[in-house]
C-alpha cells in the first residue's frame, strides 16, 4: 500500500476544504433531483468537474423511487460497473441508461 501524499498544513487544509465543497456541490444537485428541481440526466451534460465525478450509483439513488435494488438492476443490464463515475461512462452505456429509465 502505497503512502498518503506529503503535504503541508497549508496544503492538507486547502484540499480539506476542496474536499467539503465538493460534497457540498454533490450533496445540492442531488438534493435538487430528488425535490423533482433538476432532471437526473443534466449530470451527464454538465461542465462542472465535481458533478462529473460523482459515482452514476449516487446520481440514480438520488432518483425518486430508486433503492440500491433498483439501481443495482438497472447498472447491471446497462453495464455499468458501481465505482463508475459520470464522466467515465461510455457512449453505448450512457444510451442504454437512457433508454432504460425513460421506459421506467
Amino acid at each position: 500500500m502505497s503512502k498518503p501524499p506529503l503535504l503541508s498544513l497549508d496544503e492538507r487544509r486547502a484540499a480539506l476544504a476542496k474536499a467539503a465543497q465538493s460534497r457540498k456541490i454533490r450533496a445540492g444537485f442531488k438534493n435538487e433531483i430528488k425535490n423533482g428541481k433538476r432532471d437526473w440526466r443534466d449530470a451527464f451534460s454538465s461542465s462542472d468537474e465535481v458533478i462529473l465525478k460523482m459515482r452514476v450509483k449516487e446520481l440514480l439513488l438520488s432518483i425518486p423511487g430508486f433503492g440500491e435494488t433498483r439501481v443495482h438492476d438497472v447498472m447491471e443490464r446497462c453495464g455499468i460497473s458501481s465505482a463508475r463515475r459520470i464522466q467515465g461512462v461510455g457512449r453505448n452505456q450512457r444510451e442504454n441508461l437512457f433508454r432504460v429509465l425513460s421506459k421506467k
